[in-house]
């Protein structure tokens, strides 16, 4: 075994693994024809031996470069963050750097950013987050220059690519169903940045609840945010300086929900002893504050790892018709029960 001051090589890997040098670089190139087994065992050995494949003799041994893109302009930071995070792990386990840009712009910036990621670092593939992922001069681009793309939650056009995602509208109506069942009549909600589907999803799906349970929502009650801390600030104060405050609050994700409890504080009214209060994502945030935060957990790592999976795979280099029923992945979500919410 190399000794901790000195960098494992692929030879290393195969002896602490019991396998030949081939296997390993099999293993390390995603080939399908490797056991689970094997690979597991090659993995195991690559990881306590803190081994990293040398990038640049794996690309010139390949038409491969290694590198998978990811391209981004979504105006939740919470979200980005852990995708990222994720991501970058996703990719180091397999062999592949992340090469990440946010796009931002006119159409026309954002096209030239997306070719310059392209035929600047050779990457094998692209990963598009929401709201970018519904772009669709951005997809084509990517299909004229032949890169494959994985997009993350679409909701448009969802017959054209493989994608990842989480049912935003169930989710966003059992967690209304939730504050329902602890008694909650009267409950605002702060919509997401209009530009993203999921905003759309998760309004639907409070307002079906709220709906199905027969239970009014005054205007007064809703408001419009942008995925920020700041935008959940302002909307927050517009709803609780009034004279009919709601007893529950449900933001459309953690960081306005976070300043919905910031607002409440500062207003002597305690959460959750007179306003209970959930997100969605259930970034790290959502267990920074105090209370923890009532969240839905978006399979944010999981959805990273999915995306990065497909496209190191080999799985996106078939036929368009005869991948794309088995490349879209609907990823289960989970209502986090915390201190943020009060039985009324």
């Amino acid at each position: 075994m190399a000794s901790a001051k000195t960098k494992s090589t692929i030879q290393d890997v195969a002896q602490l693994a019991g396998v030949s040098k081939m296997t390993v670089s099999r293993v390390l190139n995603n080939d399908a024809k490797v056991s689970d087994k094997t690979r597991e065992k090659v993995q195991k050995a690559a990881a306590s031996l803190n081994y990293l494949p040398n990038i640049s003799a794996r690309r010139l041994a390949s038409s491969k470069s290694y590198f998978i893109g990811l391209l981004y302009e979504n105006p939740s930071e919470g979200y980005v963050s852990q995708f990222l995070l994720s991501a970058l792990k996703s990719c180091r386990q397999r062999g592949y750097h992340l090469v990440v840009d946010e796009c931002q712009g006119s159409e026309q910036e954002k096209l030239q950013i997306t070719r310059d990621l392209v035929e600047q670092t050779r990457v094998d593939g692209v990963i598009l987050l929401p709201p970018f992922c519904n772009n669709l001069q951005v997809l084509a681009l990517l299909d004229e220059l032949k890169v494959p793309y994985v997009r993350v939650s679409p909701d448009a056009n969802l017959e054209v690519s493989p994608f990842v995602c989480m049912d935003d509208y169930q989710a966003a109506f059992d967690m209304t169903n939730h504050l329902i069942d602890q008694g909650h009549q009267q409950i605002g909600f702060i919509v997401g940045h209009q530009n993203l589907g999921a905003s759309r999803l998760r309004y639907q799906g409070f307002l079906d609840a709220m709906r199905s349970a027969q239970l009014a929502v005054p205007p007064s009650f809703i408001e419009q945010g942008q995925f920020s801390f700041k935008s959940g600030l302002q909307a927050a104060e517009n709803m609780l300086k009034q004279d009919l405050r709601p007893t529950a609050i449900f933001a459309s994700n953690d960081d306005m929900a976070a300043a919905v409890v910031s607002v409440a504080n500062s207003l002597s009214l305690p959460v959750p002893e007179k306003l209970s209060v959930v997100g969605f994502d259930d970034t790290p945030l959502a267990t920074t504050i105090w209370p923890h935060l009532t969240t839905i957990r978006q399979p944010i790592t999981e959805m990273a790892e999915q995306a990065i999976d497909l496209l190191t795979s080999g799985q996106l280099t078939l036929p368009p018709s005869q991948r794309l029923s088995d490349l879209r992945h609907v990823i289960e979500f989970q209502l986090m029960q915390r201190d943020s919410v009060k039985h009324l």
